[in-house]
C-alpha cells in the first residue's frame, strides 16, 4: 500500500492551506504593542480644487471645493505597518478629525485602507466593498432623497466590513460585512459602543451610527450624530 508515503505531503499541503488563510485574512494583523518604539503620527491638511475632488463633487453639491479639506493622516494598517492615507472633509472639521486619527494612531486601532472615494468612481457601494475608510461624497442619503451628511463633509465611514450597515430587515451594508452583524464578536478594526473609538469621536463632538435605535450603521461617524 502506498498510503504512508503520501501522507506527509497531505499534511503539509493542509499546514500550508492553513497559513495562506491566515495571511489572507484581513483581520490577522497586529499593529506594534502599546509601549513599542514605534514612528510618531503625523497628519497634514491642504486645500483641494474641483479637479482633485473629481466625480465625488459637481455644481449644486451643498458643499463646494473651497469649504473641504483634504487631510492627511499616519494608521495602522492590518498588516501592522505604519501607512499614511487622506480623507476629504469639511474645513472646518479637518483639524479636530486629524486628532481624532491621531488618537487611533496612537491606540494602535487597524484601518484596512483610507482613499477618497474618488479612487472607486465615487461609488459608496464600490467604497464599501474595498473596506475604505472614506469621507465626503457628493450623494443622497442611504435609503432617502436628502442630503446625505457625506455631501458636506461632516461624516466618515470607517472599516465597513468590520462594521457593516444593518437594517432590521436583514440588509447587511456592504454584504462582505455579514459575518461582523454579530456585535458581541470581538475582532481587529471593529467599533463598539463605549470604546477608544468611539470616545475619540465623541471628544471632537461627532456621533456614532451604531448607537442609533433601529437601524445600525456600525461604519458611520457624523458631526450631527445624524
Amino acid at each position: 500500500m502506498r498510503r504512508g508515503p503520501l501522507r506527509q505531503p497531505l499534511v503539509v499541503a493542509a499546514a500550508l492551506s492553513v497559513l495562506l488563510a491566515a495571511c489572507l485574512d484581513p483581520t490577522t494583523g497586529t499593529p506594534p504593542p502599546k509601549g513599542a518604539t514605534v514612528p510618531a503620527y503625523t497628519s497634514s491638511i491642504a486645500t483641494v480644487t474641483a479637479e482633485d475632488l473629481g466625480s465625488s463633487w459637481r455644481a449644486g453639491c451643498p458643499v463646494g471645493p473651497s469649504g473641504l479639506r483634504r487631510v492627511w493622516v499616519a494608521y495602522w494598517g492590518y498588516d501592522g505597518e505604519r501607512h499614511t492615507g487622506d480623507l476629504v472633509v469639511a474645513r472646518a472639521e479637518a483639524a479636530d478629525v486629524a486628532k481624532v486619527f491621531g488618537r487611533l494612531y496612537a491606540e494602535r486601532f487597524p484601518i484596512r485602507r483610507i482613499h477618497p472615494v474618488t479612487a472607486y468612481g465615487s461609488s459608496d457601494d464600490d467604497s464599501m466593498a474595498a473596506n475604505n475608510t472614506s469621507a465626503f461624497n457628493c450623494r443622497k442619503v442611504t435609503g432617502g432623497s436628502g442630503w446625505s451628511e457625506h455631501a458636506y463633509g461632516t461624516a466618515i465611514d470607517l472599516n465597513p466590513v468590520q462594521n457593516p450597515y444593518v437594517t432590521p430587515g436583514g440588509t447587511v451594508l456592504p454584504p462582505s460585512g455579514r459575518p461582523w452583524k454579530d456585535r458581541s464578536v470581538r475582532a481587529p478594526g471593529m467599533v463598539h459602543a463605549g470604546d477608544a473609538t468611539t470616545k475619540a469621536f465623541a471628544a471632537i463632538g461627532w456621533g456614532w451610527g451604531g448607537s442609533w435605535s433601529s437601524t445600525k450603521d456600525h461604519q458611520h461617524f457624523s458631526a450631527s450624530g445624524h
